[in-house]
């Protein structure tokens, strides 16, 4: 499989954590670290993550799909079990393994980033090239997620 492939080729140097709860944590640090809203990847049960600083690598594995209703923008948003992307600051690319809801349809999102920060936007980009933004405050975690 390709993103299996991918991971093993940015594992050398990698932080890899293990366990819901320190994934959890490390990934809404991750997103701290790199500007980007602690809710833009709400999961809650996943088994690893990973991050190559040196190549900005990053990937997270969960044992099962899962989908969130991001209820400030009316979206469903579809996390697989693998995800990866190459991340910097303000921005994740080259993303795979999360899809939106977009008219009746998933639509692979290929890119997030928050291009300026005063717009108060982030802006999705779809593998096709498709862009769409959304106001960065509905994708802070919601008080009722601090478990």
């Amino acid at each position: 499989m390709a993103t299996q492939q991918l991971i093993a080729e940015h594992q050398e140097g990698a932080e890899i954590h293990h366990g819901a709860n320190l994934c959890k944590q490390k990934c809404q640090e991750f997103l701290q670290e790199l500007n980007l809203p602690k809710g833009l990847l709400p999961l809650n049960d996943l088994t690893e993550m990973g991050y190559n600083r040196a190549t900005g690598f990053v990937w997270l594995k969960q044992n099962k799909r899962y989908e969130h209703k991001f209820h400030a923008i009316g979206r469903t948003v579809a996390y697989e079990t693998k995800l990866t992307a190459f991340a910097e600051n303000r921005r994740m690319r080259k993303i795979s393994g999360i899809k939106s809801s977009a008219l009746f349809m998933w639509v692979k999102i290929g890119e997030m980033s928050i291009d300026d920060p005063s717009s108060g936007k982030v802006k999705f980009t779809s593998a096709a090239g498709l862009s769409l933004s959304f106001p960065i405050s509905a994708f802070e975690i919601e008080e009722k997620d601090h478990k």
